[in-house]
């Protein structure tokens, strides 16, 4: 099937609080993972709000940082068949660390396709945040079952 371009957009939920503040660190993760070096702008819209928005040769990127939130907002363009926006993920996801990510994949211009389009989206929960809420809830119920 041949798709004009996708679009991947990333929702990063309870980010270390100490990768939030520094526009020029977010930059250089953003460098390192395209190889062909988008320019950037970055603006502190507020306090608590940054925003990086950079194109490069097949695509944009747009990211807004809310750090009283610890939430990171990541919107990927690309045009080109052969580019792996994934991978910007995957930086993304080592470099904030969050509890919580939420993909959403579209494949955009999808010229070939009769039916209705339905987007491509991925939940994933780290896993030790996993272990300690089922570990709080095991000792809430053990703690509960002392007291009766």
């Amino acid at each position: 099937m041949k798709i004009l371009a996708r679009q991947l957009t990333i929702d990063l939920y309870n980010c270390k609080q100490n990768k939030m503040h520094d526009a020029e660190e977010i930059k250089n993760v953003l460098t390192k993972a395209f190889g062909d070096k988008p320019t950037l702008q970055a603006s502190n819209i507020s306090n608590d709000h940054i925003s990086i928005i950079g194109a490069f040769s097949e695509g944009h990127i747009a990211i807004h940082v809310y750090s009283e939130l610890r939430y990171v907002a990541v919107d990927v363009f690309t045009c080109s068949d052969d580019t792996e926006p994934e991978l910007l993920s995957k930086e993304l996801r080592k470099f904030f660390q969050p509890d919580k990510i939420k993909s959403t994949f579209l494949k955009r211009g999808d010229f070939g396709q009769e039916r209705e389009i339905k987007p491509k989206i991925k939940t994933k929960v780290a896993p030790l945040r996993k272990i300690h809420n089922t570990g709080a809830k095991v000792i809430k119920t053990l703690v509960r079952r002392n007291d009766n």
